[in-house]
């Protein structure tokens, strides 16, 4: 298994500067990482750091806190591309699916979808402010909504992926959708857990560290 090849190497501080972009791009090409995941203002700088060669780039849209205007997403994502962008992750809002409003959460996925044209989207649900219901209900409102992943975190909420989330994921999703384990996955064990729980793509900033204890 080549563990660079499910790598998101992610940048998505808001401190982040051009000389962190720059190391992060230099990294995802050194070790053959699938995507650098930043956020939208540094993807046209990506696609000049990346020129030539195989690296995605993976931006995010109503992040973090999914409570943006489904209209707002539909410009944001379209602006996204215009630059570069390969991929989307998208948070869902999150007190929306909190009340059960299941309709509205994948109409503003498939809002994402549409304007993504073809384009990975992967839909991050914030498993650690939903119970397993919720979770569920999440998932398959993506999957009917033409989403292409499901992402466990953000990474800004109060916590991260977990095994039993991403099992959870797996389970309801089936296997033809990308399960992302992202938020909290430092170490190549977390990562070989993640892994063996179901997720077909890890999002991490510790890239560099999983890649060289798994080699």
């Amino acid at each position: 298994m080549n563990i660079a090849k499910l790598i998101d190497h992610t940048l998505l501080k808001p401190d982040a500067r051009l000389d962190d972009i720059k190391q992060l791009c230099a990294e995802a090409l050194t070790h053959g990482f699938h995507a650098v995941c930043l956020n939208p203002y540094w993807i046209s700088t990506a696609k000049s750091l990346l020129k030539g060669g195989a690296v995605k780039i993976c931006t995010v849209c109503n992040f973090p806190l999914g409570a943006s205007l489904p209209q707002t997403n539909a410009i944001a994502v379209a602006k996204a591309i215009a630059a570069g962008a390969h991929e989307i992750d998208m948070v869902i809002n999150i007190g929306a699916a909190l009340d059960g409003h299941w309709n509205f959460i994948e109409h503003e996925i498939h809002e994402v979808v549409s304007i993504a044209n073809g384009r990975p989207v992967k839909v991050i649900v914030e498993t650690c402010l939903l119970n397993d219901a919720q979770i569920r209900e999440a998932c398959l409102a993506a999957v009917r909504a033409g989403a292409d992943f499901v992402k466990t975190s953000t990474g800004f909420g109060k916590a991260g992926a977990t095994v039993n989330a991403v099992k959870l994921m797996r389970a309801t999703v089936g296997p033809g959708i990308g399960v992302k384990a992202s938020g909290g996955i430092r170490t190549a064990a977390d990562a070989r857990a993640m892994l063996d729980a179901g997720a077909s793509r890890l999002g991490t900033s510790a890239g560099v560290a999983i890649v060289s204890a798994w080699r």
